[in-house]
């Protein structure tokens, strides 16, 4: 069984390519940048695998975006 479960990562952000570009965001600050983890203990050894887990426990959201911005790949 995978943890964190697909459901408890879905309870903070509800749509799954949110999360996924949540998660790789995340992972790759903690690699490239040596940013540490906002929690004590983490299952995973991966960076991927620990963004996941702090979704799952509610330390990373993603946010939302401005309204009445243009970005250039919506044109």
């Amino acid at each position: 069984m995978l943890y964190p479960s697909s459901d408890s990562l879905r309870k903070n952000i509800d749509s799954k390519y949110s999360l996924v570009s949540v998660a790789a965001k995340r992972a790759r600050n903690m690699q490239e940048k040596g940013e540490k983890g906002t929690l004590d203990s983490y299952h995973s050894i991966k960076f991927v695998g620990q963004a996941l887990e702090e979704i799952a426990a509610g330390h990373l959201l993603m946010q939302k975006p401005l309204e009445g911005i243009e970005y250039e790949d919506e044109r």
